[in-house]
């Protein structure tokens, strides 16, 4: 990690610092040594801003010093090393989740009625005759029950699928380009590669899927799908392939 070389660069310059000057903090640039001693210090304390400006100084020094004298130690080489990658990947999904929400608030202004009209045509659609739903709220209808083994997640499988949103408009669709597509089970949206694993080979499947088990708040570039959109697809499970 980045903050890591960081960390290590500063506990050099202190450690020189503090031999070559046993303890004494200059005030002045006196030598050319001073200005650059000086000069990779302030380089290094604003990386540190910049990266890690919740450091506790204080702790640091000591943790500098254990390791250079091997006395009071708090914590082993394998326990430190532990402690600094689980903080610094704490931060790393604290920021994805922050960006993520903060993405998806903007998305909700622009496209808040995209999301209402999924909700409304969800919530009626689940009444009708022939529609399951399973617990993450993909729901289906069973258009052709087929005899063969179920995918698992891991199944490279075949298919022919057909794309549209809830008006109809078509995204997307192998049946219209007239070929089958190849992928693994688990590489779609969730609620996608969630219904695959309920088709035997041999079945053909629709699918209504809510937004949140699709592309989310995600904006798909180029295309029909805005975000917070459901989409409905008509999936045919021709073969597993081995």
């Amino acid at each position: 990690m980045k903050i890591i070389k960081v960390l290590s660069a500063l506990a050099l310059v202190v450690l020189m610092s503090s031999c070559n000057n046993k303890g004494v903090t200059k005030k002045a640039l006196g030598t050319e040594l001073d200005s650059v001693s000086y000069a990779v210090g302030l380089n290094m304390g604003s990386q540190m801003r910049a990266g890690f400006d919740e450091i506790d100084v204080d702790m640091y020094i000591q943790g500098l010093r254990s390791g250079i004298d091997s006395t009071d130690v708090l914590l082993d080489q394998a326990g430190a090393q532990q402690v600094v990658q689980s903080y610094f990947q704490k931060k790393q999904q604290e920021e994805a989740k922050k960006k993520q929400e903060e993405a998806e608030k903007k998305a909700l202004e622009e496209y808040g009625d995209v999301k209402a009209e999924g909700e409304k045509f969800l919530e009626e659609n689940m009444t009708k005759e022939g529609v399951e739903i399973t617990e993450s709220g993909l729901q289906y209808i069973v258009m052709k029950e087929g005899d063969g083994e179920k995918p698992e997640s891991t199944s490279k499988i075949k298919i022919h699928y057909h794309g549209t949103l809830i008006d109809g408009t078509v995204f997307d669709s192998s049946v219209d380009r007239g070929e089958p597509y190849e992928s693994l089970a688990n590489q779609f949206i969730p609620g996608f590669s969630e219904g695959l694993l309920l088709m035997p080979v041999g079945s053909k499947y629709k699918f209504f899927i809510p937004q949140d088990i699709a592309y989310g708040a995600n904006v798909r570039p180029g295309g029909a799908i805005k975000p917070f959109s459901a989409l409905i697809f008509e999936v045919e499970l021709l073969e597993i392939v081995k």
